[in-house]
């Protein structure tokens, strides 16, 4: 467990490193935002952190899915520096797909995180959960889809009490959110008859959402909030008519206040299983293919097989000195123009492939499609120059 700890640290180490570097010298991971909610009658902020390609210009025609990550004034920093990590293509281990972070920052936890009404001699201001996550459903989730290029894939990740409205919305049948990381939830107020009936007559549509169930060791404190997440989850499987698409970790070694980090990783590993595919290894395109229609068959949502996986794979055989493997590069390298039709780049790695198999024809309309998609891509009017004039000299 150690050694899956300082695993971590380097990854949030190396993900600040690579963060946004602006032009003025400094280091920016995300920018503030405000937003005046008519549904709970307050303003709120909220931070987003843009994935390292989204100011590309290649990159320009590229969609993300959102993160939406509750108690983001606690987990924001070192969230956003993980993600970029993880889901970076300057390595072979691109473990999840690129996303936008939004991090909701609090102004009443008891509020907005309980989805009941809990009755207390004090008064107490319990039961604003469906508010809440109307609110994000409403107002911010729309918000964020009208200023930034977004798919319609979204992560809702909370801890503590806001890993309860996580789970909460897990088990909503209408649910905007696609997949869940619930850490460590409260559930101080579930007991066991109110967690039969929750989940009683829950609609089978939950049980196909990822879910990733965090269970922190409190000591002798509080074995019973270990022991009602034990009996939640295996309520739910057992009630699942299918794959049960979650899975429950609890970590031993970790209370509530340090598990986050490891949770949130191993969280995003978990429901994201399958998606990093190293360019070294793969040596079929219908392997390739059909895993990530299985990844995106477990997502009820299309994931591709990354644009830049696929060009690394091409290039790899195409360095080959086997025509065999340059011809596979070339498969390889149409995938890419298939999948991704806005990409300018995808097109001048297809030409490159033709004109190293002497398909000069295609090579140049290839490079054509190229300069259409990007007028500037000087590479590509210069091979086009130096194809015709190689074939004019024949």
């Amino acid at each position: 467990m150690k050694f899956r700890l300082i695993h971590t640290v380097i990854i949030i180490i190396i993900g600040m490193g690579i963060l946004k570097a602006q032009s003025n010298g400094e280091i920016t991971i995300g920018t503030k935002h405000f937003i005046k909610s008519e549904i709970l009658s307050e303003e709120r902020e909220y931070w987003v952190s843009l994935p390292n390609s989204y100011d590309v210009e290649q990159s320009g025609y590229k969609k993300y899915p959102i993160l939406i990550l509750l108690d983001g004034n606690s987990h924001f920093h070192y969230i956003s520096g993980m993600v970029n990590s993880m889901s970076s293509g300057n390595t072979d281990k691109r473990e999840i797909p690129e996303m936008i972070i939004v991090g909701i920052l609090n102004v009443n936890r008891e509020r907005d995180f309980t989805p009941d009404k809990i009755i207390t001699k004090r008064e107490n201001q319990t039961g604003g959960g469906d508010n809440f996550l109307a609110f994000l459903e409403k107002e911010v989730i729309p918000r964020v889809d009208s200023t930034y290029r977004t798919e319609p894939y979204r992560m809702l990740v909370g801890h503590s009490l806001a890993g309860l409205i996580t789970t909460h919305s897990y088990m909503k049948e209408n649910s905007p959110f696609n997949s869940f990381i619930s850490i460590d939830p409260s559930f101080g107020s579930w007991d066991d008859q109110v967690i039969d009936k929750k989940t009683t007559n829950l609609n089978e549509v939950i049980f196909k959402r990822p879910l990733f169930l965090a269970t922190a060791n409190w000591g002798k404190r509080n074995l019973r909030n270990r022991d009602r997440h034990i009996q939640f989850f295996e309520t739910l499987h057992s009630k699942s008519n299918r794959t049960f698409n979650a899975k429950h970790q609890y970590y031993s070694d970790k209370n509530h206040s340090s598990v986050p980090i490891l949770a949130i990783y191993d969280g995003l590993s978990y429901i994201f299983e399958g998606y990093n595919q190293s360019y070294r290894n793969v040596t079929e395109i219908n392997k390739l293919i059909q895993n990530y229609e299985e990844l995106s068959e477990k997502h009820a949502h299309d994931f591709l097989p990354p644009e830049e996986l696929v060009n690394r794979i091409g290039y790899r055989l195409l360095r080959s000195s086997e025509i065999k493997d340059n011809e596979l590069a070339l498969e390889f390298f149409k995938l890419n123009t298939e999948n991704y039709p806005k990409s300018y780049n995808v097109f001048d790695s297809l030409a490159e492939a033709h004109y190293k198999l002497g398909n000069e024809k295609e090579a140049i309309e290839s490079y054509a499609e190229s300069i259409v998609l990007n007028p500037e891509n000087e590479n590509a009017s210069k091979m086009i120059k130096q194809i015709k004039e190689t074939i004019d000299n024949k």
